[in-house]
């Protein structure tokens, strides 16, 4: 993570030093990317939850991801059967375990969760256990999605070398900065895997309109940096209707509070 804040920080000054914004200087691919609700909702209640998912619904998001992995199973199908129906047949829902199973509960867990045709479940094991997820691949057609706790560009290969990743979610900032993320980036669009950057949507959306394939960016209840208060200004990244874009000043548009950051 200190690793990438050296190579955020070079990345940045190499766009300001060209007068680009990073997405500019990356190459952007698309003007818009799909984004999806997300929260910390496993010890909601049943009708919090529901509000929290009309919420997103309300802004324009037509996908929602829900955290799962209660002791009870039972309230987990109440709770995805309840949300499935609110946002219909049409929209997009992803389960996330935050790796609270073992491979016999992700079995049973998953039998009775494809019925409300979850697009892709995370972490449904321990990150680091690719044995064990290769085992739960086998067993369930429901796609993974894995990323946000693997550390380096060779853990990544591993897990999409044996087939256990079905959707790529790099963090960059724990993976080691935008060089790495976009190595990683490129060794899933090589095996036609998409992107689906994890958290710090500021500046992972960015990245995320320069990727060959990607999913969708995650716009998570307060932890964008602007509700942090982290920010000084605007960054020109926004989420509309379900779409982030950005439109960012020279470098990645992130001016942070404090003169010691005001730089980026």
């Amino acid at each position: 993570m200190a690793l990438a804040g050296v190579d955020i920080a070079l990345w940045d000054l190499a766009a300001r030093a060209s007068g680009l914004p990073l997405v500019a200087l990356l190459g952007r691919r698309r003007d818009r990317v799909a984004a999806y609700g997300s929260g910390v909702n496993l010890d909601r209640t049943l009708p919090d939850l529901l509000e929290q998912v009309r919420s997103w619904t309300g802004a324009g998001h037509h996908a929602v991801k829900i955290k799962v992995g209660s002791a009870d199973p039972g309230r987990d199908l109440e709770r995805v059967a309840a949300v499935r129906e609110l946002l219909g047949p049409e929209g997009l829902l992803m389960v996330d375990a935050n790796q609270r199973w073992d491979v016999p509960r992700a079995v049973r867990a998953l039998e009775h969760l494809t019925e409300y045709d979850p697009l892709f479940v995370e972490e449904p094991l321990p990150a680091g256990d690719l044995a064990a997820h290769v085992r739960l691949r086998a067993r369930t057609d429901v796609p993974f999605a894995l990323g946000e706790n693997l550390r380096t560009v060779d853990e990544f290969e591993r897990y999409l070398d044996e087939g256990a990743c079905d959707v790529v979610q790099p963090n960059v900032v724990r993976v080691g900065g935008i060089t790495p993320f976009l190595r990683i980036a490129e060794l899933a669009a090589r095996r036609s895997v998409p992107v689906a950057p994890h958290l710090l949507p500021e500046l992972s959306g960015q990245l995320a309109l320069c990727l060959p394939r990607v999913a969708m960016v995650e716009d998570i209840d307060h932890a964008w940096f602007a509700d942090l208060g982290a920010l000084a200004e605007p960054t020109g990244v926004t989420i509309g209707n379900g779409w982030l874009s950005a439109e960012t000043a020279p470098g990645h548009g992130l001016v942070f509070t404090g003169p010691e950051c005001a730089t980026g």
